[in-house]
């Protein structure tokens, strides 16, 4: 009989902002056997092909108003604004939400070889602005986020599990908004 894996909350958020192949390693912590590199490999295949037909569901309806709202907010007010994700699906995601053209770079994880905590993608996106990584502030939910930021030189705004560790702990995204523009 094959068993489930369950994903608590809290291992859930663990998969955030880490690579593929880590994620899948936070989920196989808990199987019953070893699974070799390359069973290993084509688990991650499968996972990101599921991952991608999911995404393909998602649409602009998805994206919340608040994120909208400060996305548009900060761009009146010519905040320079970069995405860093450790995610191959980066540009597909944007694409899916409406916000390929809301953001001035895009680093992500066809362009690093080192996931958060590593703070490649972000100082790779510092980059690609022209700016100093004391001048960025990376938004972040992920605590391996907040710590990549912390390694690079970057104070962060972070929310939900990311705002214990944060240099901001929001409770909401709109708060973001006072921290920028202050």
């Amino acid at each position: 009989m094959k068993k489930a894996f369950i994903l608590t909350g809290k291992s859930n958020d663990r998969l955030r902002g880490v690579s593929r192949m880590a994620s899948l390693e936070i989920i196989l912590e808990k199987a019953e056997r070893s699974y070799s590199p390359e069973e290993k490999e084509r688990l991650c295949e499968k996972k990101n092909r599921m991952y991608r037909e999911l995404l393909f569901q998602m649409s602009e309806k998805d994206l919340p108003a608040d994120v909208q709202d400060v996305l548009r907010t900060l761009k009146k007010a010519g905040i320079r604004i970069a995405i860093g994700s450790s995610s191959k699906n980066t540009k597909l995601i944007l694409e899916r939400l409406g916000l390929e053209n809301c953001f001035d770079a895009v680093s992500d994880g066809t362009n690093i070889t080192h996931s958060k905590p590593d703070p490649e993608v972000f100082l790779k996106a510092a980059e690609m602005l022209g700016l100093s990584p004391e001048k960025c502030l990376v938004v972040e939910d992920a605590k391996a986020g907040v710590t990549a930021a912390t390694r690079g030189g970057m104070d962060s705004a972070g929310i939900g599990e990311a705002a214990e560790t944060a240099t901001w702990p929001m409770q909401s995204i709109e708060e973001l908004k006072k921290i920028v523009l202050l």
